[in-house]
């Protein structure tokens, strides 16, 4: 079975995905931000960089769902390769840091990529308000997160919250990630994996 959990920069997927994973047996699938080429140079010089990126995010998210296609377990994978397409890539095309000529091409191999997959049996969107992304970005300190505008993080959101409305690929549980302290709080991890085991005994 494959599990995806989507949601905003620092709404605490990576987070969830290991305490899930660790909670259900499950095999975690994380985001490669630590061995991305791009990100550093992206946060510098956004225009410049930005196809670059969201096509390396692509091929990165491609191979994960094709191998996780081939696993006989339930994995669980930390962001879904229709976040880059429907929120990320276009956002960053509105806000004029990525050409229509790159756009049009990136979405055009989106296309022919989510042709060739399944869609996850069970999505997880982790819905966070501004504030509590931005405590999430600092408490973790990473470097290159510093220079994240609050006006970028709130474009996200209302991406998001478009995307989620519309979403019809498969079974969706929405987790009010401000309500939960779940990193730190049994009992609100608990009443997650109550609403989560809910959802996956309708999909056996």
């Amino acid at each position: 079975m494959h599990i995806a959990i989507a949601g905003n920069i620092g709404s605490g997927k990576t987070t969830l995905a290991g305490l899930l994973a660790k909670h259900y047996g499950w095999e975690a699938h994380y985001e490669d931000v630590d061995d991305n080429p791009y990100l550093n140079d992206f946060y510098d010089d956004m225009q410049r960089w930005s196809f670059n990126l969201q096509i390396f995010f692509l091929n990165s998210r491609f191979s994960q769902v094709i191998e996780i296609k081939n696993k006989d377990n339930t994995v669980i994978q930390d962001r879904t390769i229709y976040e880059d397409a429907y929120i990320f890539a276009p956002n960053l095309h509105s806000m004029g840091l990525m050409s229509t000529r790159d756009f049009e091409n990136y979405f055009t191999l989106f296309n022919l990529m989510s042709s060739l997959i399944q869609p996850p049996d069970l999505l997880l969107y982790l819905r966070a308000s501004v504030p509590t992304l931005v405590n999430q970005i600092q408490k973790r300190g990473r470097e290159y997160e510093n220079s994240i505008r609050i006006d970028y993080l709130k474009r996200l959101n209302e991406r998001y919250e478009a995307w989620i409305e519309s979403y019809k690929l498969g079974k969706l549980l929405i987790i009010e990630a401000d309500a939960y302290d779940f990193p730190n709080n049994t009992e609100h991890l608990r009443q997650i994996i109550d609403k989560i085991d809910a959802e996956l005994h309708g999909l056996f």
